[in-house]
């Protein structure tokens, strides 16, 4: 590496957008370590680190030499046999070519590959220094960057996620010359905007981070971070409770933060008589302040604000703070005490003026069908099915109240408040809120059967609507959040241990559609128009669909279990009807594959598939049949294996039934050695027609056997 020395650059900006910065430093890192790769430059590219804080990106890498490695050039010319004539004198392809590389005839070389042999000129790439391609890496690298909606300033043609004040470009101690965005290089950076305002001095790239910590800037993300829970931590113990800091809040305070600073600050504690959702999602979410509860749990009168400055009167930041919060409080407490006034049955008419989807109805129109599909499937599975109709018809009516139009995240919570506060059993209260469960990718499903039963039964009914209307998912495209939702529907049954028949139940709620809607997602024909509508003929077809859709989720999450996917394709094959009992047939499965016999059993199973599907191909075969008579048996391990296949029928018949698979699968293990004899000793096409036959029937039933829990044949 030539000359290898540090390298930096600072990109000065306006505040950058919080939530987008991680992103756009991590693009940027990349951007110009792409660069550098592609141009030949060598780096320790293992070593960059990016710097981002609300004014600036930064990279560092400790090792980038001063130019790219030359490399070597190759032109080919003319072909060997046709750049010289009968005489071997140059033709005149060769003649020009050589002209055009600058050298006698002489000096071309040759190349030869297996395709053919070439006249050749090599030469050495010219040197291209790192000071003539920084400036152009940069901005390739800015173009790059994913911005959505970049930013024009004064009367530039450039644009920026938003304006760019200042460029450093240093290798080693020594500028590097450039200009990007309107703005020259040069080795002046600035401070914290109010702590340290005046230029900073940068002498070399490895002293950059220092400089900053000194003006005022902890440049370093990760560095931000800890400063920040150190900061919390401090000031929580000056109110003797329990701060609740996410990773979210602290990742979006670290980007909103170059200096930060906590500051212990306190509400009226009349304000704590408001769910204590309302006043955390408040916190949180509007002003970036952190709760504080206390050794139980509770949220108490405290939070903590983080300033991006060390004040030298923290008093007056905390009465702003405390001031700030103040009125979103007291909007909420009003919320609050206003919709106490009408219980929540109340809102259930209103649902009727608001659409859902247009071929699907109003409001009203999905709680009445989720209502009906609630007290069937609660009929079914011994859940309380008045509680389960009562929940659905409540469950949309939160959404027409006042905090929860404030506050759209808090739906569900706040119907489950209100439903509480005006006397709804505890169980239809706790499932308004609980039925929004799984809400995000590791979030739990729904614990109290009412509110699972809810999920269910709302998760079906928008997706077989929407599948309807013909809005189903396509590609990254998924408005309505299917996939999420159908997840979210088989995490229920599953890990509820919900059994139920799975595609008779997405028939159901095909059925309370409307035909409308039936109708809207048929698509018009060559000629401009639908076909018309069968509606028992679209239903089954949409129930297939939605069934496969729904599998096709669980692959992702038995993959993130551990689960194999030959395992799951051996479960899938067999498509069982209930998602629970799919859960128990893939464990088994799992169990059995790391048994000893697997592999032979498995591999028995394939051979067999392939005889009796060539079987069923061949034309003019006659179909295989179920049943097996001994008196066609011509081997020993004929009747073996027929024999060990009626004990084992007998002896899995009672946990078959039980869906007791491990142990049904623990008994079929025993019949390798009888498996693994027959194909040893018998030959299944025999000439006598009859006896042929009565082979394909046994190993009919040896199939059948292993298919009643997974296709065994694909491990």
């Amino acid at each position: 590496m030539s000359a290898a020395k540090s390298l930096l650059i600072e990109l000065g900006t306006e505040e950058l957008p919080p939530k987008a910065l991680d992103e756009l430093a991590a693009a940027f890192l990349r951007g110009i370590c792409d660069g550098l790769s592609k141009r030949g430059v060598d780096a320790a590219l293992d070593s960059a680190v990016v710097y981002a804080s609300p004014r600036r990106l930064a990279v560092h890498i400790p090792a980038v030499a001063e130019s790219a490695a030359q490399q070597v050039i190759v032109r080919r010319g003319p072909a060997l046999t046709a750049g010289r004539d009968a005489e071997g004198k140059p033709t005149k392809a060769l003649l020009g070519f050589a002209q055009s590389c600058g050298v006698d005839v002489e000096q071309l070389g040759e190349e030869r590959t297996d395709k053919g042999a070439w006249f050749a000129y090599r030469d050495m790439s010219p040197v291209r220094f790192l000071k003539d391609l920084l400036a152009e890496i940069v901005d390739e690298t800015l173009k790059g960057l994913p911005i959505p909606k970049p930013m024009r300033w004064a009367d530039h043609d450039y644009s920026f996620v938003r304006p760019a004040h200042w460029l450093v470009m240093l290798h080693g101690s020594d500028i590097i010359d450039g200009e990007v965005l309107g703005l020259k290089s040069g080795r002046q950076s600035r401070g914290h905007r109010f702590m340290h305002p005046q230029p900073v001095h940068i002498a070399d790239a490895d002293g950059w981070l220092d400089h900053m910590r000194a003006a005022k800037v902890l440049a370093d993300p990760r560095e931000r971070r800890q400063r920040i829970e150190a900061e919390i931590a401090r000031a929580a113990k000056e109110t003797g409770g329990v701060p609740r800091l996410d990773a979210a809040l602290l990742d979006e305070i670290a980007n909103l933060t170059e200096w930060p600073a906590a500051i212990a600050c306190t509400f009226e504690r009349d304000f704590l008589a408001v769910p204590p959702e309302a006043l955390v999602t408040t916190m949180e979410t509007n002003q970036k302040f952190v709760p504080v509860f206390d050794a139980d749990g509770k949220l108490t009168e405290h939070f903590i604000g983080i300033a991006n400055i060390d004040s030298k009167q923290p008093s007056e930041i905390r009465k702003g703070y405390e001031r700030v919060i103040r009125p979103r409080f007291a909007d909420a407490k009003f919320f609050w005490d206003e919709d106490l006034k009408t219980p929540l049955a109340g809102y259930q008419d209103a649902l009727k003026n608001v659409t859902y989807q247009q071929a699907l109805g109003s409001l009203w129109d999905k709680s009445i069908r989720v209502a009906e599909l609630a007290r069937v499937i609660a009929n079914r599975v011994g859940v309380d099915a008045g509680q389960a109709t009562r929940a659905a018809a409540l469950s949309k009516c939160d959404l027409l109240t006042r905090m929860v139009g404030e506050f759209p995240e808090l739906q569900g919570v706040m119907g489950r408040y209100y439903a509480a506060h005006h006397g709804e059993p505890a169980e239809v209260a706790d499932a308004l809120d609980s039925y929004y469960q799984p809400r995000f990718a590791g979030d739990a499903v729904a614990s109290g059967k009412v509110g699972q039963v809810l999920a269910v039964a709302e998760r079906l009914d928008t997706l077989t609507g929407i599948f309807a209307v013909g809005m189903k998912p396509s590609g990254n495209k998924d408005p309505f959040a299917l996939r999420r939702a159908a997840l979210g529907l088989a995490r229920t049954l599953i890990e509820g241990r919900i059994e139920l028949d799975l595609p008779g139940t997405l028939r159901e709620a095909l059925e309370l559609l409307p035909e409308a809607a039936l109708a809207a997602g048929i698509k018009p024909g060559k000629d401009g128009k639908a076909a018309p509508l069968d509606a028992g003929k679209r239903r089954a077809e949409l129930a297939g669909e939605l069934y496969d859709f729904v599998l096709e989720r669980l692959r992702g999450y038995y993959a993130e279990q551990g689960f194999g996917g030959e395992q799951f394709e051996a479960v899938l094959a067999v498509r069982p009807a209930s998602l629970a009992d799919f859960d128990r047939r893939l464990r088994a499965v799992a169990d059995f594959g790391r048994r000893p016999e697997a592999a032979s059993l498995a591999a028995a199973n394939k051979r067999v598939a392939n005889i009796l599907r060539k079987q069923a191909e061949e034309a003019g075969a006659p179909p295989i049949g179920s049943s097996v008579d001994p008196k066609y048996f011509e081997f020993d391990a004929e009747r073996a294996l027929a024999d060990a296949l009626v004990s084992a029928t007998a002896d899995t018949a009672a946990p078959l039934e039980a869906g007791d698979y491990a142990a049904v699968l623990t008994r079929l293990a025993q019949l390798q050695a009888p498996v693994d004899a027959f194909f040893d000793d018998v030959l299944v096409n025999a000439e006598d027609p009859a006896v042929r036959a009565n082979r394909l029937a046994l190993l009919g039933q040896l199939k059948a056997q292993f298919a009643a829990i997974a296709d065994i044949s694909r491990l």
